[in-house]
C-alpha cells in the first residue's frame, strides 16, 4: 500500500486547527511525508503529556514509542492505560490509531523514512529530557526552573527547531527548482524557523507551565531580576519579570524574522510551500503583539489568536502573495505589530 493516499485527514484537523491548513496547502509530493512525522510528533507529545499517568510508566511508554519509530523493535503497543486518560478525543485517537501511523511510516520511501525517524528521534529526546527535569506537576514550592539560557535553547531545537531541519530537506529532495540559498544556510534559517514558533508557545503557555511545576525562563535570568522561579506564580511579580520576559519576546521575534527570510529564499515556483510557512510565522507575529500588550503572570488569561483574526491573516496572505513588494513587507504590516 502507498502511505501517500492513507494519511488520516480527519485525525490531523482534529489535532490541530491551523498547522493543518498549513500542511494542506502542501504539494502531494511532500504532503503525506510532513503529516505523518507531524501526527507522530503529536503522538509522542501526547504520552509524554498524559499527567495523570505516573512519569516512570510515560516514560517507558515514550521510548517503546521511539523503538518502535525506529524500526528498533516490532513489540505491540499495548495503550489501553494511556488512551483511557485522555479526556480529548483528538488525543485518544492519536495513540489508538499509533499502530496505524506506524504501518505508514514502514511503508514510506526509505530516504523519507530515514528524515522522519531522525526528526522524531531529537523530538522524542527533547520530551524525554523534559520529563526528567520537571516530572510530575508539582507543588508551588517544589517549582522547577530551566537553569539558563543554553537549556532553553537547547530544549527548544529538540522540540521544534530540528523539524526545520526535516522539512528543509525533505522538501529540496523532492521539489525543483532547488532553492538557490546553500543548504547550510537554508537549514540554519530552518532550525531558528521552528525554534522561534516553539519559544512563541513557551512565552505564551508561561501561566499555565508555572501552575504545573515548570518554568522554562533560565533561572539564572531570574535571579538577575531578584526572582525565584516560585515568584511568577504572583502576579504582582510583573514588573519585575518584564525585563526577562521582554528580551525573550525579542528572541522570539529575531528567530520568526529568521524564518521569514527562509520563506523569502524559497523559489516563487514553490507557491504552496511558501504559504505554508507563512502562515505560522504570521500567526506566531500576531500572537507576540499580544503578549506585549497583556499581562502575562496572569493565570487566567488565554491568549490565542481569534478565528477572526485568523481569517484576517489568511485573507491577507492570499492577497499580498502575487506581489513580491507586499508580500515580503506583510510581517511588519500594522496587523500584526502595533505602530
Amino acid at each position: 500500500m502507498d502511505a501517500r493516499g492513507s494519511i488520516p485527514w480527519p485525525l490531523l484537523k482534529q489535532t490541530s486547527r491551523s498547522f493543518y491548513l498549513s500542511l494542506r496547502w502542501l504539494p502531494a509530493a511532500v504532503r503525506p511525508q510532513l503529516s505523518l512525522a507531524y501526527l507522530l510528533a503529536r503522538t509522542t507529545d501526547t504520552v509524554a503529556d498524559t499527567e495523570l499517568v505516573p512519569v516512570e510508566r510515560r516514560l517507558a511508554a515514550l521510548a517503546q514509542l521511539r523503538a518502535r519509530i525506529l524500526g528498533e523493535t516490532s513489540a505491540p503497543l499495548h495503550w489501553g492505560e494511556l488512551a483511557g486518560r485522555q479526556s480529548d478525543a483528538a488525543e485518544r485517537a492519536l495513540l489508538e490509531n499509533a499502530e496505524s501511523l506506524l504501518a505508514l511510516l514502514a511503508q514510506t520511501h526509505p530516504d523519507d523514512q530515514a528524515l522522519i525517524r531522525r526528526v522524531l528521534d531529537t523530538i522524542t529526546s527533547g520530551q524525554v529530557l523534559d520529563l526528567q527535569r520537571f516530572g510530575s506537576p508539582s507543588h508551588p514550592h517544589q517549582l522547577q526552573a530551566l537553569r539558563h539560557r543554553a537549556e532553553l535553547v537547547d530544549y527548544t531545537f529538540r522540540v521544534a527547531g530540528c523539524v526545520g531541519d526535516f522539512w528543509t530537506r525533505l522538501c529540496r529532495a523532492h521539489l525543483r527548482p532547488v532553492p538557490s540559498l546553500d543548504i547550510a544556510q537554508h537549514v540554519a534559517l530552518g532550525v531558528n524557523f521552528g525554534q522561534g514558533l516553539q519559544l512563541v508557545n513557551i512565552l505564551r503557555d508561561l501561566p499555565r507551565d508555572l501552575r504545573q511545576g515548570r518554568c522554562y525562563l533560565p533561572a539564572d535570568e531570574l535571579r538577575e531580576a531578584g526572582l525565584l522561579p516560585g515568584d511568577l506564580l504572583d502576579p504582582r511579580n510583573e514588573a519585575r519579570l518584564r525585563p526577562v520576559y521582554e528580551r525573550w519576546l525579542a528572541h522570539a521575534r529575531h528567530w520568526l524574522d529568521d524564518g521569514w527570510r527562509y520563506t523569502l529564499a524559497l523559489p516563487t515556483a514553490w507557491h504552496r510551500v511558501r504559504l505554508a510557512c507563512a502562515l505560522p510565522i504570521l500567526l506566531g507575529i500576531k500572537t507576540l503583539a499580544k503578549l506585549q500588550e497583556n499581562a502575562i503572570l496572569n493565570p487566567d488569561l488565554r491568549l490565542k489568536v481569534t478565528r477572526k483574526e485568523l481569517r484576517g491573516i489568511l485573507w491577507r496572505m492570499l492577497l499580498c502573495h502575487p506581489w513580491p513588494k507586499h508580500w515580503q513587507q506583510l510581517p511588519v504590516s500594522s496587523f500584526f505589530v502595533k505602530p
